[in-house]
């Protein structure tokens, strides 16, 4: 049962036999990633009282019009994260290319890199809608003593040693794993501290609830049409319910709570897919697979997939297991 007065600081600490690296290595980590939340927070919630929302007038590497609480909550992390000497290097979803980081002592000592979505879903910010952000950790595979690398990044989802997501909603929560379960943290603004509010999160084996955006209905594949009729039909525990926000954390963490699955599917228009495997595929598959849920390409499972550039994008399904089964059985028919 959690114990809803233990900080986030001090669940890692009790719980350091979890990380099987250093306690304090993951705690710098951990508590860099919070301290930008925070700071992140605060910046959504004055949305519409300041020039915070709208759009840049510049297009991001993705090609996407860069939102300014993108630029913002991408500098509030970069910033905190370099200046804690724990990571030897960070790629953002919003840079084109990774940033190396030296060591205070400048003999590249550090061993983690941070791959990180600074904000999901930033084009829902000036209508009110949940927003969140996703980070990704990985140990280096170069030589400690040398700067970091590109094969750093472009590992398999499998190797993350640690993942999780803050979402900037009704209350600010962060989430993650390390490989042991997941549990979840509520920022209590009074004081700025988060205390741990969900323990051992798991999917619901069997969910009813079902996201995407049907808007784009006559260009998904057909497995994914046959099964959503199968989703909206009434028979046994059917029809599904439908529910899309457009926030890939909004929609994940209602459907690990309730139950429920999330797909992007490739379509005509974007035949790879859409989501970006290493900022927002990996990260959020890691989670998935330690709450008891499946995350799948079509193909693959989204964790042994290696990564061929920092920004590859992909199709991506994932959600309780069940729902995924029944996805497969759809799939391995269209064949």
């Amino acid at each position: 049962m959690e114990n809803k007065n233990q900080t986030l600081g001090e669940f890692i600490i009790n719980n350091q036999n979890s990380f099987k690296y250093s306690s304090g290595e993951l705690s710098r980590l951990i508590n860099s990633i919070r301290l930008a939340a925070k700071v992140v927070n605060h910046e959504v919630n004055k949305a519409g009282l300041v020039d915070i929302i709208g759009e840049t007038g510049k297009i991001n590497v993705q090609d996407e019009k860069q939102q300014k609480l993108d630029v913002y909550a991408n500098n509030k992390f970069i910033n905190t994260l370099i200046n804690r000497n724990i990571i030897c290097g960070l790629a953002s979803e919003e840079d084109e290319s990774f940033i190396s980081v030296n060591s205070i002592d400048k003999n590249n000592q550090n061993k983690y890199v941070v791959l990180i979505d600074p904000l999901d879903g930033s084009s829902n910010i000036d209508v009110n809608v949940s927003v969140g952000t996703i980070f990704s950790v990985y140990r280096r595979i170069s030589k400690i003593g040398s700067s970091a690398t590109i094969d750093d990044f472009l590992q398999k989802g499998r190797n993350q040693v640690a993942a999780g997501y803050i979402i900037y909603g009704t209350s600010t929560m962060l989430v993650y794993t390390t490989g042991d379960g997941v549990n979840g943290f509520t920022l209590n603004p009074a004081i700025g501290s988060f205390y741990h509010s969900h323990a051992n999160l798991k999917f619901p084996k069997k969910g009813s609830i079902y996201s995407i955006n049907e808007g784009n209905y006559l260009q998904f594949p057909d497995y994914v049409k046959k099964y959503l009729k199968f989703c909206q039909m009434e028979e046994n525990d059917r029809p599904y319910t439908s529910r899309y926000i457009g926030s890939l954390v909004s929609d994940f963490h209602r459907n690990l709570i309730k139950g429920g699955i999330f797909m992007y599917p490739n379509t005509s228009k974007n035949p790879k897919g859409k989501l970006r495997l290493l900022y927002e595929c990996n990260p959020i598959s890691f989670i998935c697979e330690q709450a008891g849920g499946l995350a799948i390409d079509g193909e693959s499972n989204i964790l042994d997939i290696h990564p061929e550039t920092l920004h590859q994008r992909i199709p991506f399904y994932c959600g309780s297991e069940k729902m995924i089964n029944q996805l497969q059985t759809f799939i391995k028919n269209s064949k």
